[in-house]
């Protein structure tokens, strides 16, 4: 009796942690919107490419700024597995470098750290 109520006791715990499971109910709300790591990839690319269009175009340290932070937000949206997110980490930094050096108002490093990150984040792709 005594092994039967444990064996029923760990199976309502059991099925009560799997019903009501954060995971279980991850999808999408209503207010959110979710890509798939390819799209996010090329969101960022975009993103990349405004913000050089824009260092070009002689635009303000914080619109350039804004541009790749944008791109940093998207970028969070690439999660297929532990590699792909290892490589987005790596791909991520050089992003954030280029972000902080915009953020003190030097476009001219911005600039240059802009053309590595799209490579790394273009090299996400085959890992998808």
């Amino acid at each position: 009796m005594k092994t039967l109520k444990t064996i029923v006791l760990s199976s309502l715990v059991a099925l009560a942690m799997g019903s009501f499971s954060s995971v279980a109910m991850a999808e999408a709300s209503e207010g959110r919107i979710a890509y798939s790591p390819g799209d996010a990839i090329d969101m960022v690319l975009g993103e990349i490419k405004k913000a050089q269009a824009a260092i070009t175009e002689g635009k303000s340290a914080d619109d350039v700024y804004k541009i790749i932070k944008q791109g940093m937000d998207y970028s969070k949206e690439v999660n297929a597995n532990d590699v792909v997110d290892r490589a987005r980490a790596k791909a991520n930094d050089i992003l954030k470098k280029s972000r902080t050096a915009a953020k003190n108002g030097d476009l001219k490093t911005a600039a240059e750290f802009l053309p590595p990150a799209a490579k790394a984040f273009e090299d996400l792709k085959p890992l998808i």
